[in-house]
């Protein structure tokens, strides 16, 4: 026998509207950890990628080659440019928000894969705008290339942009959790537009 306010717990339409009770309170629960998977999995994708760089960000400050002035200068400079060009405008202003809608629209009607691989639909890796995907696809294979251009430099020049990848990324994931707090506590809404494709 069924609950009264529930339905029966079956797969159907591509979501699982069918498996979270029909109630208000269960259907934000629901959203609640959806849009909270979303976003704390883009944070873990730009934590990692910083644990990974950061010895080679401190090398010149561990026991490395000591910098000259100019290149403690370059440093400094690279770090600030980061934080500004990439932390700031990058993601605070413009990745964090587009992050933090889109993963608000996972919801118990999304379907399965929306829900599965949520970070990259948070990062509009797919089921977005055309200039969204293009935009989220070229800036992914963008660092990636650049990353991989990165390896091949010397020190300390690896490690002077490295340094400044490590400030830009820790300023985004940060935006992320904050902004995604703030919307947690105003009701689980943004108004952001989540760049969503035209229903046909």
């Amino acid at each position: 026998m069924n609950m009264p306010n529930e339905k029966v717990m079956t797969l159907s339409g591509g979501g699982i509207d069918d498996v979270v009770p029909s109630s208000t309170a269960a259907k934000q629960t629901f959203k609640l950890i959806s849009s909270m998977y979303a976003t704390t999995g883009v944070i873990y994708i730009l934590a990692k990628a910083v644990f990974r760089v950061v010895p080679i960000a401190l090398e010149p400050w561990q026991g490395g080659i000591a910098l000259s002035s100019t290149q403690i200068g370059a440093y400094i400079a690279t770090c600030l440019f980061f934080a500004y060009a990439e932390g700031y405008k990058g993601f605070q202003l413009k990745f964090t928000p587009l992050v933090v809608s889109r993963a608000l629209t996972l919801n118990a009607s999304s379907p399965i894969h929306h829900l599965l691989f949520a970070p990259a639909y948070a990062m509009g890796l797919f089921h977005a705008t055309r200039k969204r995907m293009t935009v989220s696809w070229g800036v992914t294979l963008g660092v990636g290339g650049i990353v991989a251009a990165v390896k091949r430099l010397s020190y300390p020049y690896r490690n002077i942009i490295d340094a400044g990848v490590v400030v830009g990324l820790t300023w985004g994931a940060a935006s992320i959790f904050i902004q995604y707090i703030n919307a947690v506590i105003s009701g689980l809404k943004s108004s952001v537009d989540p760049a969503l494709p035209k229903k046909k």
